[in-house]
């Protein structure tokens, strides 16, 4: 940098206050009935019951720590399937990427846990202490008696929220109306209070004091799905073409009497005054844009009470906006390579999970051949092969399971210390570590190494389990 060039201005802006002013239309009435179907999903959806039988938890979504299992309605899901949890993720993510293709960051706009909770949040603020005027005004006064009771009346009922939210992670875990019951009472293990505690605390100063720096600053989807967009996106984009040049009403009937041209935005700055994140859309995209449609709805009504054609803000393409400067028709591809390589990938991804969960076992074996020796060799010419055979019962209860080996002909199983050198019986939820051994005939000892299947099979004769290994010689 030259020794004569002088830096002016400050390099650290402080944050500007933003106040959000209420509206309504088509997409705040999509935004309020997304919100109260999953705040509504969230808090009442550990009260579902779901019967499972004898033994097994009645909650219709319980992840149950003590016992490792999580429960999904039908599904339920042991700490050996992993897998199934990297599918969702896996799921979770090419939903992101496709809703991202088809119409930029509208998951932030709506169904984000971020955006959801502020919206709550800033419907009850303005319940309290009134609309964007109110608040500003409210503010520009200081400390008033009436400031102080609203603004505490406030803050209560935000951290009646956010108590309530932490309150409901919990209910995941547990019973729900008996841990609702063990927490009123006091009764309920402190990691239940420090979680409940936790999440208060996270959600009250996100949705109620960090809002939009969270989406600007700290979230980093924001710049991940800048860089994976293309032109072909939707976005809730300015009709500048149509717009410019903006002036207010006045302004413009005298430009029209004098023959100059004259955009259909009045500058009323509607849509700045309705937006969550305090963004001028009509700059272009920004990274505070969340999508939402919020300044669609204030534009549209502003567009409205003027006589002019709706839809001078809404969701476009970039390769529209230029069409549009050039007097080309828009044109739209929702169709393209990307929009079908995501939902192809989902449509394996669950394709597997679903033929997985269809097919599994409820009972299980895992085998581990001797070290040291690998084989033994009998004084009746007989060969014998030491294994660890570990059985698990995925049942509530009480299971007679039955065990074999398949390899060559003539090989025996025995079970050691067990009545029934074929059989033994495994309890509800466990698993059973047992000595077994293999034995091969004289004469029927193989030359070499070869594979052999154990196999274990439930007392209905239908449900079996194999595990593979091998059988030595020598």
């Amino acid at each position: 940098m030259p020794d004569d060039t002088i830096i002016t201005g400050p390099l650290y802006v402080s944050r500007k206050k933003v106040y959000p002013q209420a509206t309504h239309g088509t997409f705040r009435n999509i935004k309020w009935a997304l919100l109260v179907f999953t705040l509504g999903v969230y808090y009442l959806l550990p009260f579902v019951r779901w019967d499972r039988g004898p033994n097994l938890p009645n909650q219709a979504v319980l992840v149950d720590l003590p016992h490792r299992r999580f429960y999904f309605f039908f599904i339920e899901l042991w700490p050996q399937e992993v897998y199934y949890f990297t599918g969702l993720l896996i799921l979770a993510a090419m939903t992101l990427f496709l809703m991202n293709a088809v119409a930029g960051r509208i998951w932030c706009g709506y169904l984000c846990w971020q955006t959801v909770w502020t919206d709550l949040f800033y419907a009850v603020e303005r319940w309290v202490e009134g609309d964007r005027r109110d608040r500003m005004t409210k503010d520009k006064k200081g400390w008033t008696l009436q400031h102080i009771r609203e603004v505490a009346t406030k803050n209560f009922l935000w951290l009646m929220i956010a108590w309530w939210t932490g309150g409901a992670w919990v209910l995941y875990f547990a019973d729900a109306p008996t841990l609702v019951v063990k927490l009123l009472t006091f009764q309920a293990p402190g990691v239940a209070y420090l979680w409940i505690g936790i999440f208060t605390f996270t959600t009250f100063i996100f949705a109620g004091y960090l809002r939009e720096q969270t989406c600007i600053f700290i979230c980093p989807w924001p710049r991940i799905q800048a860089a994976m967009t293309d032109e072909w996106a939707l976005n809730v984009s300015y009709e500048r073409d149509r717009g410019e040049p903006r002036m207010s009403v006045k302004k413009a009937q005298h430009a029209r009497d004098k023959g100059e041209k004259v955009g259909d935005c009045i500058d009323c700055q509607q849509c700045i005054a309705v937006c969550p994140t305090g963004v001028d859309i009509r700059t272009g995209a920004q990274l505070g844009c969340i999508q939402c449609g919020l300044c669609i709805d204030a534009c549209d009504i502003v567009m409205k009470e003027f006589g002019r054609e709706p839809h001078l803000i809404y969701y476009d393409t970039d390769i529209n906006m230029e069409r549009r400067k050039k007097g080309l028709p828009p044109i739209f591809r929702p169709i393209r390579p990307r929009t079908l390589i995501y939902p192809l990938m989902m449509a394996v991804v669950a394709s597997l999970m679903i033929g997985r969960l269809a097919t599994r076992s409820d009972l299980g074996v895992n085998v581990l051949h001797d070290r040291n020796p690998l084989a033994v060799t009998q004084s009746d010419g007989a060969v014998r092969n030491g294994y660890t055979v570990r059985l698990l019962n995925k049942q509530a209860n009480d299971r007679k399971v039955g065990l074999s080996v398949m390899g060559a002909p003539g090989l025996k199983l025995e079970i050691v210390n067990e009545a029934n050198p074929q059989s033994v019986t495994v309890g509800p939820d466990q698993t059973l570590e047992l000595r077994v051994l293999v034995i091969a005939p004289p004469g029927g000892v193989p030359a070499q190494a070869i594979p052999v299947t154990f196999s274990a099979q439930g007392e209905d004769g239908k449900t079996t389990a194999t595990a593979a290994d091998h059988f030595f010689p020598q």
